[in-house]
């Protein structure tokens, strides 16, 4: 029998050294394609007036989607509409540059009612059979771009 030339191992965090490795190849096999992949990870803040951050949305974009993983808001500042103020945000510093849509996922005991008012669709939603609360909602919301980001280089 052969000896196993590799290990397996759990990390909480990849490196940046990692991170930038893993981009390259994205970028080369993508290039290979015609396709421009734009990963770009980035965060919209929402700061009160002693400059404390009481909201916060992170994001990503990839090929000519973004795609949001993470909204939060303190709670003694919700309420006010900050949610919608950071998913407006997002969309007009994208609307209008050759994006496609965003896409968000949210629990059920999170915000699925929120999203819709916001004007996002749900395309599907994975029931959790065990803990219903945690049944996910994926939502999508288009932009009217003609172009797309992804194409841009073929």
């Amino acid at each position: 029998m052969s000896e196993k030339s590799y290990t397996i191992v759990k990390i909480d965090q990849l490196p940046s050294e990692v991170e930038d490795l893993i981009h390259k190849g994205h970028v080369e096999d993508e290039a290979k394609n015609g396709i421009v992949c734009n990963y770009k990870k980035f965060s919209i803040l929402i700061k009160d007036k002693e400059g404390l951050i009481i909201g916060v949305l992170q994001a990503h974009t990839a090929f000519a989607e973004i795609y949001v993983y993470d909204i939060w808001v303190a709670p003694n500042h919700r309420g006010q509409n900050l949610g919608r103020k950071l998913l407006e945000e997002l969309e007009s510093q994208f609307k209008g540059k050759e994006y496609n849509n965003i896409n968000l996922v949210t629990n059920h005991f999170q915000a699925p009612e929120f999203y819709k008012k916001c004007g996002y669709d749900a395309e599907f939603v994975r029931v959790n059979k065990k803990t219903p609360l945690l049944s996910k909602t994926f939502f999508i919301k288009y932009f009217d771009d003609e172009d797309q980001y992804q194409l841009r280089n073929t």
